[in-house]
């Protein structure tokens, strides 16, 4: 399929160009017919699947320029994510030939003057925050009623950090024939009763990756057994010197603390979670955009509001609690073919979320620190492979085995070795003797 097949306006495929995107993704190809029939939506996809665009060109190319009101609303559930859509947003109806207003509303910025703007003109596509979208609306100013489409990006994100009555009061504002778009890395049961309620039978379309992590990852894990954590990140990143590493914690309190760290040892570092102020978040976001800052240390929260190019190491300094964030951590990296480092700190007691990793398709290579350099290690799994290996013996052979592990009397093990070698010798010339016979059964009936 190509991009073509949409039928979009010709302006669109400008855009397309010159952003250099020349065939759609997987779940474009799903999604934009979908959106294109005027369907309620429930996109499932992982980060890197161009779920961004999937919903904004269609969307995009049914705006009708000449009426001058609010016809299509997206909310994002941070200030870092309204952003992203906004600048892809500005970036396609460029190409217009006619003007479509985009515009922002998000907490931190200038409320007065923008409700100074709306008693003026109205945008035809509003991107924001739950909360500030609301509050603009509930003012009279911001008039959504008349919108056709209703977009909830990062749903689950949105769920998580109490968003969601924000986003039920504003669907309520809307006709019972809006169209409804919800798109999320999961959808968690608390989710559903809000889906329930404002989608008519949705069409749930689950984009499952090919490849969990880019091929341009590698994904290394090392075990921080014995080894202060902090003085081990602190090693990462200043063997290799990378261009733009970003450590993730899991709690506010994890990511000040390693932060206080590696200040400490002189090391440049911004920090990035919940507890700073959105107007020191934004000006830490712009200097992190700005390459003013080399490291990065930041909380799961954060990871979906970081999209800078060029990031080329992700460190996990904990395990996320929710694995599905794993994905979004490590996706940080290694994006539009360019080599990306993941690297994941364990301790013994993360053995199950380790394996619940790789039960999902997760491939770790194991690595360690020596002598100042990262190098191959053992599979933490190799004991467990060789016991394996020992359960395939044959019974009689897997009897002597048990033996050898008790305590026996001097010289009785070479006594067992021998035993068992004659078993495996024995083996493998009956063996041998079913080949020959084989040989010559079948020479016999060639010659009939």
């Amino acid at each position: 399929m190509t991009f073509e097949s949409f039928m979009f306006q010709d302006f669109i495929y400008q855009a397309l160009k010159e952003s250099g995107f020349e065939e759609p993704t997987e779940a474009q190809e799903k999604l934009i017919p979908l959106i294109q029939k005027g369907r309620d939506v429930i996109g499932q996809s992982q980060t890197g699947s161009g779920k961004t665009h999937a919903f904004l060109l269609p969307l995009i190319d049914q705006i009708e320029p000449e009426k001058k009101e609010v016809q299509v609303v997206i909310t994002a559930p941070s200030r870092e994510l309204a952003e992203q859509l906004y600048q892809v947003a500005k970036q396609v109806v460029a190409f217009a030939p006619s003007e479509i207003r985009v515009t922002k509303f998000v907490g931190g910025t200038d409320k007065q003057r923008q409700l100074e703007q709306l008693q003026h003109r109205q945008p035809q596509l509003v991107i924001g925050t739950p909360g500030r979208i609301l509050d603009m609306a509930n003012e009279g100013a911001l008039l959504i009623h008349k919108s056709q489409a209703f977009v909830v990006d990062e749903a689950d994100m949105t769920l998580d950090l109490g968003f969601l009555p924000e986003v039920d009061q504003m669907a309520a504002k809307f006709s019972d024939d809006i169209q409804m778009l919800v798109f999320s890395a999961t959808v968690p049961q608390k989710l559903r009763p809000f889906l329930k309620k404002y989608l008519t039978r949705p069409l749930i379309e689950e984009i499952k990756p090919k490849n969990l992590l880019s091929e341009t990852i590698e994904n290394w894990l090392i075990s921080t057994k014995g080894q202060d954590k902090k003085q081990l990140i602190y090693q990462l990143l200043t063997i290799g010197q990378p261009y733009l590493a970003v450590v993730f914690a899991n709690t506010k309190e994890r990511v000040d603390e390693i932060t206080e760290f590696l200040q400490n040892q002189g090391l440049k570092v911004a920090k990035i979670h919940g507890g700073i102020s959105p107007r020191e978040r934004k000006r830490v976001m712009r200097q992190i955009h700005q390459l003013d800052y080399q490291y990065v240390v930041a909380t799961d929260l954060a990871a979906r509001g970081i999209d800078i190019e060029g990031i080329s190491h992700v460190i996990n300094a904990e395990i996320p609690r929710d694995l599905d964030f794993f994905i979004h951590r490590v996706g940080r990296t290694g994006r539009n073919q360019l080599k990306g480092t993941a690297i994941t700190l364990y301790e013994p007691s993360d053995e199950r979320p380790i394996n619940d990793l790789e039960k999902m398709g997760i491939v770790f290579e194991p690595k360690e620190i020596k002598n100042g350099e990262i190098v191959s290690t053992y599979d933490r799994n190799r004991r467990k492979k060789r016991e394996k290996t020992t359960e395939e013996l044959a019974p009689e052979t897997m009897g002597y085995v048990k033996k050898q592990k008790k305590q026996v009397k001097p010289g009785y093990k070479k006594k067992i070795k021998h035993e068992i070698d004659k078993k495996d010798q024995e083996k493998r010339k009956l063996e041998r003797r079913r080949q020959q016979r084989s040989a010559k059964s079948q020479k016999k009936n060639s010659r009939r």
